[in-house]
């Protein structure tokens, strides 16, 4: 890392990644760690001479901001990462800002991205979640770790190979941290991942490995584990063998109750599942009878409430493309006549079945839906698409399709569920001719 050079910088706006804008002798640089209007000092991370942009991360403040706070993790400090002679962590690359400033350039974000690819403006307010911890900490249900060739958790720099041990995780609920896996060696293993349910079940340790069939040693490694369900899982094939205890977490969502098996997908802040499933009924505002399609929908979050809204008379129809996920939506919605959960791609179901619908919900992964989705969705009948995003780049992407087809963007709230990253998510309601 001392062979890159440093070079002091005034830093410009925000860009979507994470970064800010700076710019040395006409060249562009995106500079994370740092806010709009200082000065700081950066060292390059990416600096090929025929790069068309080149990335640094501020390693000393010579003009701050009076947004700028303590890092409430020193890992993911840059100062501190510099003065190690590391890059910092990622995965908390906002922890500098104070919280209303985050939600302030998030806001700046959004709408950038929205005008520029979306071609739609709009002003954007974050919203934060209503029961946030004052601090924006404790509020990550799922975490995971590599593991350094010491045996220790660790994390990767990013944008790179190189890791970092770790002794605690500030973002994640206090049942993960609770665990003290850094205290334990998991030498052999590729990684570890653990998820914390919404109820009083243990947490769930999966022990990541290249085999089927876990040897003495990944068993002695659950032995060692307290406190916690234990699993190995094999990512290349999906094999899951229980070690200790349950192989997934149960979520409870108002009158609902989930299944998510192993390193199945769930919103990751502690209050994600309720606030999206109230932000979704409330912009489909579906009533009894409708036929509606639940798209992306893994273990059945917004299918569950959805049915409950049509009721028998009304149909979901509930599509996902993880063959693991689509078994949970089927143990979480066995009984409901009226829900047909299909799993396979969602384009190739669109297109197959040709579905008439009232309205469609959809939360594509962060890549977004593309235009064959949209192109689909919008040819289904549907009068109104509920669009659940967790990438305004994408979803501006996507909007722009909604509108050269003759829909309208009605509403959009953004709402801060990744406090000290980057990251939103958003709820969107779009309507057709």
């Amino acid at each position: 890392m001392t062979q890159n050079p440093e070079l002091e910088l005034t830093i410009g706006p925000p860009a979507h990644g994470g970064h800010c804008v700076a710019r040395h002798e006409g060249r562009v640089i995106f500079v994370r760690h740092a806010l709009p209007g200082e000065v700081v000092k950066a060292r390059l991370t990416e600096h090929d001479d025929d790069a068309r942009f080149w990335r640094a991360d501020a390693t000393e403040v010579v003009q701050s901001s009076s947004d700028r706070v303590n890092h409430p993790w020193p890992l993911a400090d840059a100062g501190l990462a510099g003065l190690r002679g590391t890059r910092p962590v990622g995965g908390a690359e906002f922890g500098h800002i104070d919280l209303s400033a985050q939600r302030r350039l998030k806001s700046e974000i959004f709408s950038e991205q929205l005008a520029r690819l979306g071609k739609i403006e709009r002003d954007i307010t974050v919203e934060p979640v209503p029961d946030e911890a004052p601090d924006g900490l404790g509020w990550r249900t799922r975490v995971g770790f590599a593991v350094d060739p010491d045996g220790h958790l660790a994390m990767h720099e990013h944008r790179s190979n190189v890791l970092i041990p770790v002794a605690d995780m500030p973002l994640a609920v206090p049942a993960i941290n609770g665990l003290a896996l850094w205290n334990l060696d998991f030498s052999g293993l590729d990684g570890v991942e653990v998820a914390a349910g919404s109820g009083d079940d243990e947490p769930l340790v999966l022990l990541k490995t290249r085999q089927d069939r876990p040897n003495r040693r990944i068993r002695a490694v659950a032995e060692e584990i307290q406190g916690a369900s234990v699993a190995a899982w094999n990512p290349e094939t999906g094999s899951l063998t229980q070690l200790r205890g349950k192989t997934w977490v149960r979520e409870t969502v108002g009158n609902h109750s989930f299944r998510v098996t192993g390193e199945g997908f769930w919103q990751i802040h502690r209050s994600a599942p309720a606030v999206l499933t109230a932000a979704v009924l409330k912009g489909l505002d579906a009533a009894p009878g409708l036929r509606l399609a639940d798209l992306y929908a893994g273990a059945g979050l917004f299918t569950a409430a959805l049915a409950e809204r049509v009721g028998e008379a009304g149909s979901v129809l509930s599509v996902e493309g993880s063959s693991a996920a689509s078994r949970d939506a089927r143990r979480n919605l066995h009984g409901r006549a009226h829900v047909d959960i299909v799993q396979g791609k969602v384009e190739k179901v669109l297109r197959e079945r040709r579905p008439h619908l009232d309205a469609v919900v959809l939360d594509p992964p962060r890549a977004g839906a593309g235009r064959e989705v949209v192109r689909a969705m919008t040819g289904t009948g549907a009068k109104s698409v509920v669009y659940v995003s967790c990438d305004p780049a994408s979803f501006a992407r996507d909007a722009a399709y909604f509108t050269a087809a003759g829909w309208s963007l009605e509403s959009l709230r953004v709402l801060d569920l990744y406090p000290h990253t980057h990251h939103m998510e958003s709820v969107a309601v779009f309507r057709g001719e």
